[in-house]
Order: C-alpha cells, then structure tokens, then sequence
C-alpha cells in the first residue's frame, strides 16, 4: 500500500484577469495544519498590456504569506505599511480582526515587462486570535535561517523544524521550508509532526517508486510519506503543522471559525467599514 498521501494538481483561477494555480482549498481537503489557502502565480510575464493589480480587499482571520521566487510586487496596508517584495523575502501580515491591503507593480517597473512567479498563502489563526491586532512584518532573505544537509539547499520561510526557529511571528505550531537538490537526494521526513504536504516548484520526486513533477501538491497525515525521494536540481516547497480541533469556514478574503463572523465581515466591508489604505481608493466590491 502507498504511502503518498494525496495528490492534488494545480487548477486554473482567475483573480481579476491574472491566472493562477489554486492548490488549496481543495473539494477533499480544505487545510493542511493550520494552512488554508495556496495559490501558485505564475510563472507569467507582467508588461503594460498586462499588469498586476490587486486593489484594496479586507481580510479577517488569517495571516496571509507572500513568497516570491521572481519579479517583485508593492504592499500596502491600512496599518500604515509599504513594501517592496522582491524574492525570497517574507511578507507577513496578520488580520486578525480585519485588515485591508492592496499588491500592485511598483511604480517604477510600470512600463517595464518581467516575469512574476511566487506563492500567495493563507494561514488561518487560533481561534483565540482571531480578533488579534492586525500587524505587518517583513523579513529579508538573510533573517531567514539557511543551511545545507545531505544534499538539499534549505530555508526555514516560517515557523519551526530541523531545530531551526524563523523570525515570523507565526500564531501556532507549522512550519515552511524553501528546499533545492543539488543533489539527487533522500529527505528523511518523518520527524515533521501534524500533518505535512509537499509542492513540487519545479523537477520531480518519488514516493514508493511513483513520480511527481511540477505544479503536483502531495498531502499526508501523521504517519504517511516518511520519506521522499528528490531528483537533482528540484525545488520543494514543504510546509504543515497541528491542524486546529475547530473546523474554519471560508468565504472570498474571510476566514473564521464562527460563520456569524464572516457575515459581520461581509457587512461591514459593504458598508465601508473596514479601516481604509493611507492614498488608496477604489476598493474591490464585495462578490454578489
């Protein structure tokens, strides 16, 4: 019997005219841990004639991750911050109680044309932070804990595992790892606890003899895939964690617990009650 878990290719969604690969959720499985919501842009080629902008959108009850790997993208937020993302780099930002942000192409790359390519992740809170302060936190590639082992490249993006500890103000038990084989490589995994789910970026890995390439997401429960098996020059993204003993709901940019909450969340968006992004206007309506 096989060991792998399961398997969940990317699909097709389009964000306001920019096309990406929705990994989680997923009709057979919501969360991995505490990770709720993954979407893979890109790879794709930002011009003038087809620029990325996401404009002001609330967010209740999660910490959205941004990592990119090419391109850059500038954040805004209605706690008063500004950032440039370029990659490698971690972009934090915990809602809590609600928060609005806006991503766009910086100004000064606006009649340029580059390739954008990264991940856009969703991590739900405890519930007992769900109604936190929001925060922003930004990290660069160097604050982030690297090392090599048995022939894998690795960088802890979030949380905690191999007895390293990230910066990012995580609010629960999970972890994230950037891996790339120089090497054709074995990755011992059974010392990650909760539950655990692999993203093949680029090249491939074997599980039981059975091959996965890119835009794959294996998933596993405690117990499954202990090991994996990576070609050389293969890029992985691993991440999990404890999955929380409530169930959690989610609906367009609103994650919570509580379903009254959402509905809350809803209203008051509609209403223009959510706090505003210093110089920024036109907001996304809410979805009919």
């Amino acid at each position: 019997m096989s060991n792998r878990g399961l398997v969940i290719e990317e699909r097709s969604r389009d964000i306001g005219g920019f096309l990406v690969g929705r990994l989680l959720p997923f009709r057979k499985k919501r969360m991995v841990g505490p990770f709720i919501f993954i979407d893979h842009m890109g790879p794709s080629t930002i011009s003038p004639d087809n620029p990325f902008e996401i404009g002001p959108h609330p967010h209740i009850g999660l910490s959205t991750l941004t990592y990119l790997l090419e391109g850059e993208i500038m954040h805004r937020d209605s706690v008063g911050s500004v950032q440039r993302i370029t990659p490698n780099e971690v972009n934090w930002m915990s809602a809590g109680r609600g928060i609005v942000h806006s991503e766009r192409i910086p100004e000064d790359l606006k009649e340029s044309t580059y390739k954008l390519h990264g991940y856009q992740i969703w991590v739900a809170h405890p519930e007992d932070m769900e109604d936190s302060d929001p925060l922003f936190a930004h990290f660069a590639e160097n604050e982030l804990p690297q090392w090599s082992e048995n022939g894998l490249v690795k960088r802890l993006v979030a949380g905690a595992a191999e007895g390293r500890i990230s910066p990012v103000p995580v609010l629960s038990k999970l972890y994230m790892i950037d891996a790339r084989a120089e090497n054709d490589s074995v990755w011992d995994l059974s010392t990650f606890e909760g539950e655990k789910a692999i993203c093949v970026v680029s090249g491939s890995v074997s599980v039981d003899d059975e091959v996965f390439t890119n835009g794959s997401l294996l998933v596993a429960k405690p117990g499954e895939i202990c090991s994996v098996n990576v070609s050389k020059e293969t890029h992985l993204l691993l991440f999990g964690g404890e999955p929380f003993p409530e169930e959690r709901h989610i609906w367009w940019n609103f994650v919570s617990s509580k379903k009254d909450k959402i509905e809350s969340a809803k209203e008051n968006w509609k209403e223009g009650r959510f706090p505003q992004i210093p110089g920024e206007s036109n907001p996304i309506p809410l979805p009919e």
